[in-house]
């Protein structure tokens, strides 16, 4: 099985945590959701209080084969703020350990320097905190083991290329399937 740590903090997008959170858990990957406040408990971007499964400091991270980071401008001030968090994703990136982010979540990745000759996508506005990287602003990018988003709109499918990742094609498309996803239903409707 494999091991996902989805990382929470105040003035996250929700939605962008949790999509990841549910598409990656209904594939069979373990997701464990990570505070990095004080508190396992989290304030969104738009007054959701979430409960994470642990706290930062609580988490043994040596099984970690993704490291997902959500977007929000306020919730990424808050990921790069903690000095733990940091230096596990410097570590993991070494370990070559995938790292996914969305929406703003990437320009943690790159101002930490480890979008550095990679190919990544982020939120409009946030390119200049990709430092190093070719910006291409695409919907998602995959770059070896480096995965972005572009934002919100593009979770679901950022969840499912993430599970392909994981789990393989044929999982993905079996969840992509059970979802409902619109490229499912249109190829039904034509059959």
């Amino acid at each position: 099985m494999h091991h996902a740590y989805v990382f929470m903090v105040d003035g996250m997008e929700e939605t962008e945590c949790l999509t990841i959170v549910d598409l990656l858990r209904r594939g069979g990957v373990d997701v464990t959701t990570v505070s990095v406040m004080k508190k396992k408990a989290v304030h969104t971007s738009h007054g959701v209080v979430i409960k994470a499964d642990q706290k930062f400091k609580k988490v043994d991270f040596s099984d970690a084969d993704l490291l997902f980071l959500p977007g929000g401008g306020l919730g990424v001030q808050n990921l790069y703020a903690h000095k733990g968090l940091k230096k596990l994703l410097k570590s993991a990136d070494l370990d070559k350990v995938y790292l996914g982010a969305v929406c703003a979540g990437p320009s943690v990745l790159g101002r930490l320097g480890l979008l550095k000759g990679y190919h990544a996508t982020c939120y409009p506005g946030f390119e200049d905190q990709l430092k190093g990287a070719d910006y291409t602003g695409e919907g998602i990018c995959v770059d070896r083991h480096i995965v972005t988003g572009i934002g919100l709109g593009f979770c679901v499918d950022l969840g499912l290329r993430l599970l392909a990742i994981l789990e393989g094609q044929d999982v993905s498309d079996k969840i992509k399937a059970k979802i409902q996803h619109p490229d499912c239903v249109a190829k039904a409707a034509n059959h």
